[in-house]
């Protein structure tokens, strides 16, 4: 068959991904934090978009024309033109002092350094210190961080200025726990002094505030702050020295080491515990963001929930088209038409998707708490195993777009803030061929198992499992180690050892 060119025409339909509709796709998966910038950088960039929420700036009132700032300029003249206009007078008048009466002429005021005139709103006012309008909220304390902490203790420990330099060589290896990943004969070499040296001033360094800095490893952190309390003894030395016994739960060992009764081995591990094993993280500064739930949740009185959207996370942007038609009838230039043009359409775009964002955030959650009506009602135990699938399926959506909006988004229940995240959990066989378990709901059923052991008869992992089968889970061992370790449960030897101490001792 000979080969020849052919022209031919195919019909096919394919998913364009345009800008505005990636955008919007990105809106979903957005935090109300992120959103709110979002929004504010949009308005900036686009004139016809503006807020509706009080948020932007509220236009200033309308001096009266009928009483304008003449007509109050010549009542202020008039009373200045009294007899006796001397200062006192009108202070007396007025009730107030002549630097309020005329702010451009502060009269006599205390000079302040610089530094604390940036500090201080009331000096910057041009108040002349009076005070008058401060407001105690509108100022921050700084964020003391661990090397500014250490810095302060340093120049007051060392007035050699060789050992000063040192120990900032010190206190720059500190990681943010407070520990110094140090080697002392390295900066000596670096340096060129000493090891002995550099050892001395790093011993006076470990006793700066808070007690356990500059420690070289977990025990030595915690011999610190044992020192500090004068509580390092023979018996704490030899506990400090075998943490990983500790570790292990060996209260036997620990005993003959540490040659110590039950009561003294447990009054032992309750300062260990009191201790601070990382005391450079109360200087990491910052504050914890508060999480504000996107949808709430309540019961109605007739016994279903109530669903709805938390009106603080959701941001109302309106398009002003009365200033559209008024610029648009101005403009001649065609740059300038294509300009308000692509602002309108961009504006309405996005007051589309932040109302389509809106009803899919709803949609979701309210089917979630259909999915979830049990654990509302009572409890964990009751929690139904939920993948995005079925949520998805359930609302005619993509799995894709579930997954987005249910990312960093939270709901307020009356049982508390949670995660959209917390509400799909795998699902665990049932042993009696019955609905599967939820495994957040076999998490605290494990949990409640060991807190409610004996000493004398503490669960192991395949006695769990027998219990969970008996009770309709059917799980692997090896799945419930690893619940049991993601819960941070010691295993039924350590926690044995544990609780026959604690159970002697009590006796």
């Amino acid at each position: 068959m000979a080969l020849s060119a052919k022209l031919q025409l195919r019909q096919s339909q394919s998913l364009v991904m345009t800008p505005q509709l990636m955008q919007s796709i990105r809106l979903l998966q957005l935090t109300h934090v992120e959103l709110e910038r979002f929004i504010e950088e949009e308005i900036e960039k686009n004139p016809l978009l503006e807020r509706t929420d009080g948020q932007g700036d509220e236009p200033l009132p309308e001096p009266d024309r009928e009483t304008g700032p003449i007509e109050e300029a010549t009542g202020l003249d008039r009373m200045f033109e009294a007899a006796d206009a001397s200062a006192q007078t009108m202070s007396e008048r007025l009730d107030t002092s002549m630097e309020n009466v005329f702010p451009d002429d502060p009269g006599p005021a205390e000079n302040l350094s610089p530094d604390l005139a940036a500090q201080w709103k009331s000096a910057l006012s041009g108040s002349g210190g009076s005070g008058e309008g401060f407001d105690i909220e509108d100022m921050a304390a700084g964020s003391l961080t661990l090397r500014d902490h250490v810095a302060e203790q340093i120049a007051f420990a060392f007035r050699d200025p060789a050992k000063q330099l040192i120990a900032g060589e010190l206190a720059d290896t500190l990681d943010e726990a407070g520990y110094a990943r140090v080697d002392v004969a390295e900066v000596a070499e670096r340096l060129g002094v000493e090891a002995e040296v550099v050892s001395g001033v790093l011993a006076s360094c470990q006793t700066f505030d808070p007690p356990g800095l500059f420690a070289r490893d977990l025990a030595e952190c915690l011999a610190l702050q044992l020192k500090a309390r004068d509580r390092f003894d023979p018996a704490m030395q030899a506990m400090v020295a075998n943490l990983e016994l500790l570790a292990r739960r060996d209260f036997a060992q620990l005993r003959r080491l540490c040659r110590v009764d039950d009561d003294d081995l447990l009054d032992m591990l309750a300062e260990i515990r009191a201790l601070d094993p990382r005391p450079g993280f109360a200087f990491t500064g910052g504050t914890a963001a508060t999480v504000v739930p996107d949808v709430m949740v309540r019961q109605a009185s007739d016994g279903s929930w109530a669903v709805e959207l938390n009106p603080d996370t959701l941001p109302r942007v309106l398009v002003n088209q009365s200033y559209f038609n008024t610029v648009s009838k101005h403009t001649a230039n065609q740059g300038e038409k294509d300009f308000l043009a692509e602002c309108l359409q961009t504006a309405n775009w996005l007051t589309r998707s932040l109302d389509q964002r809106a009803r899919t955030i709803l949609k979701v959650a309210s089917e979630i708490v259909r999915q979830q009506d049990a654990f509302l009602l009572h409890g964990i135990r009751h929690l139904r195993p939920l993948n995005l699938r079925m949520v998805a399926d359930a609302i005619g959506m993509h799995e894709s777009t579930v997954s987005r909006v249910t990312a960093n988004k939270y709901m307020m229940t009356p049982r508390g803030v949670f995660e959209l995240r917390y509400f799909f959990s795998v699902a665990i066989a049932s042993a009696e061929g019955g609905d599967a378990h939820s495994s957040e709901a076999v998490r605290d059923r494990i949990r409640e198992l060991i807190e409610a052991e004996k000493p004398l008869d503490v669960l192991s992992d395949d006695a769990i499992v027998d219990i969970l089968k008996r009770g309709g889970v059917d799980i692997a061992r090896r799945t419930v180690a690893k619940y049991r370790e993601g819960m941070s449960i010691p295993s039924s030897v350590q926690r044995r050892r544990e609780k026959r101490a604690l159970a002697s001792a009590g006796a």
